[in-house]
């Protein structure tokens, strides 16, 4: 499985580079190697120059007590401040204890080689033990946000809005609570509804691939639903990070969904990678095409699905999943939901010396001339969501499916 080594790295994109810092503006030098690493990365790759006067008035702002920066603050925060300093989505210092380091590491496996095989020795192939959740802290409170189609999670009947109370009676750790627990199992106690008793969900711990686990959720998360006398079929992008991706998105389309009325597109995901082509299979703007090896074994190299189309968008559809989402609204697929990030820029990787990672915006990107940076896709149909105690409710999803039934229904003079 090939990893993009940028997140539009399939994209042919021309590279805008402007000047560095000029030589009479010199970085600013904490004492700490994480922070002084990121100073020099930052000077020397970060998109818009123009931005890097308050960069470094953040790092001085740090360091304002002298000598390390560990005597003003710690590493992490030190961090989040000064890169914040910079304005731009896509730039952010990611640590072991986080979800989004080993999804992230997956991404961008190849800038990241020499770190990786520090941390993952020998070969530097990104793992984590888990369940197959993503989480987030809201207004104090642990949710689980996602669970990906087919994981130990999905199939111990954890959903979206649970509240985590606890793992093995123990506070909950992204990481912490499932390393060096690959098959065993570990007791969630989740609370489904607010104020309810917490519930116990043993749950089996795999140790997991990030890249493939996207590519198996995504194969999973095909399915065919009946409304109101049409076959809708469902299709969630997690991630469009592989071209392994592209394989199973074709196969969907010419196998398990070939018969369906019509498509709900799921762009609710977790990070982008979309070649600029992936739109023209839910358009019709591609021809049929498969590649048959002597042993028999199909490649579906392109496929296109030519009935109504509908997608659901939120605060999640970031990147290039973004870009995905205009293009198919400009070929008037209407979009449910609420708006996208708003965060279009390219980005590749950086390796730390403690072994963390900074993701770096490293072009900006213009769709029609323009940037979405900062410029949201709006739905066409708007379906605010609480994911808190869902409890297994999807308002967003069953909007779509009756927007694309209303499409379905045969017109009348």
């Amino acid at each position: 499985m090939r990893a993009r080594s940028t997140a539009f790295a399939a994209l042919v994109l021309p590279l805008l580079i402007a000047a560095a810092a000029s030589a009479d503006t010199p970085a600013p030098w904490t004492g700490d190697p994480v922070i002084d690493k990121t100073v020099s990365i930052v000077d020397k790759n970060f998109w818009n120059p123009a931005e890097l006067p308050a960069f470094h008035d953040a790092v001085r702002a740090v360091n304002a007590s002298g000598g390390n920066v560990a005597l003003n603050t710690d590493t992490a925060t030190a961090e989040t401040r000064i890169l914040s300093a910079l304005g731009a989505s896509h730039t952010q210092r990611l640590t072991p204890d986080e979800l989004d380091y080993y999804e992230l590491a997956g991404v961008f496996r190849y800038p990241l080689r020499d770190t990786l095989k520090a941390v993952f020795p020998p070969k530097g192939d990104v793992t984590y033990d888990g369940i197959g959740i993503a989480s987030k802290v809201i207004d104090g409170t642990r949710f689980i946000t996602d669970v990906y189609d087919g994981s130990p999670a999905d199939k111990a009947g954890l959903t979206a809005g649970d509240e985590i109370v606890a793992a093995d009676g123990k506070p909950f750790e992204e990481i912490g609570s499932f390393k060096g627990k690959a098959g065993d199992v570990v007791t969630l106690s989740v609370r489904r509804h607010a104020g309810e008793q917490p519930v116990d969900v043993p749950v089996g711990v795999a140790s997991i691939d990030p890249q493939q686990e996207f590519v198996d959720a995504i194969r999973n998360s095909v399915h065919v639903v009946d409304s109101d006398g049409h076959k809708v079929g469902v299709i969630h992008l997690w991630s469009y990070t592989t071209d392994e991706i592209t394989d199973v998105v074709n196969r969907a389309l010419a196998t398990g969904l070939k018969d369906v009325d019509g498509i709900v597109l799921d762009l609710r995901s977790r990070w982008g990678g979309v070649p600029p082509e992936a739109a023209e299979s839910f358009v019709g703007g591609t021809v049929d095409m498969q590649a048959i090896d002597r042993d028999g074994r199909v490649h579906y190299e392109s496929s296109a699905f030519h009935k109504p189309v509908v997608a659901v968008i939120d605060e999640g559809t970031r990147s290039s999943m973004e870009i995905l989402a205009y293009t198919l609204k400009k070929a008037g697929i209407p979009l449910v939901g609420v708006p996208t990030a708003g965060n279009v820029l390219a980005a590749t990787a950086y390796g730390l010396p403690d072994g963390s990672i900074l993701e770096l915006a490293v072009q900006n990107v213009l769709i029609d001339g323009q940037s979405l940076e900062g410029h949201p896709v709006m739905p066409d149909v708007t379906v605010p969501f609480d994911v808190r105690y869902a409890a297994g409710a999807d308002p967003q999803m069953d909007a779509a499916v009756a927007e694309l039934d209303r499409h379905l229904k045969p017109t009348t003079d």
